[in-house]
């Protein structure tokens, strides 16, 4: 039997990808990989500074509820540490309950700065986090007088 002279479909679509649409379709992918990678970043970083805002507050208010029972701040010395285990240094508070099992830490692992007098209100103590950076002093640091 002879060949009608038509080519089957599966001869005429047969063909693959050429190497220039591969790369450029995993261009695409990439390009979209990496800007869902860059929004899902910066929701945890928004995320991560609501959480150390209210961090900062709370060890602020953990701070009065021992001047309240001790009769004053802990020391700069001292500091955060005095939530923790009863300072053996002067000023030793009055009264004292541990109000932390550990010196608490900013969402990012990082330390909290305790700093008094605070920079921003001499009378009470200033709780800061480094911020997303973990570096004190700029403009990312997130403070309780703030």
């Amino acid at each position: 039997m002879k060949g009608t002279g038509k080519k089957t479909l599966h001869a005429s679509h047969a063909r693959g990808f050429s190497l220039l649409e591969m790369i450029v379709v995993l261009g695409i992918i990439g390009l979209i990989l990496s800007v869902a990678v860059a929004v899902v970043g910066k929701s945890s970083d928004t995320a991560n500074i609501k959480m150390s805002e209210t961090l900062v507050k709370g060890v602020e208010t953990k701070l009065r509820e021992y001047r309240m029972l001790g009769g004053m701040y802990p020391s700069q010395a001292q500091g955060l540490q005095a939530l923790v285990t009863k300072p053996s240094m002067a000023p030793v508070p009055k009264r004292y309950n541990s109000l932390y099992d550990e010196v608490p830490t900013d969402p990012w692992g990082k330390e909290l700065k305790y700093v008094y007098p605070g920079s921003k209100d001499a009378s009470t103590p200033e709780v800061i986090s480094a911020g997303p950076d973990g570096i004190f002093d700029n403009e990312d640091d997130i403070s309780s007088q703030d």
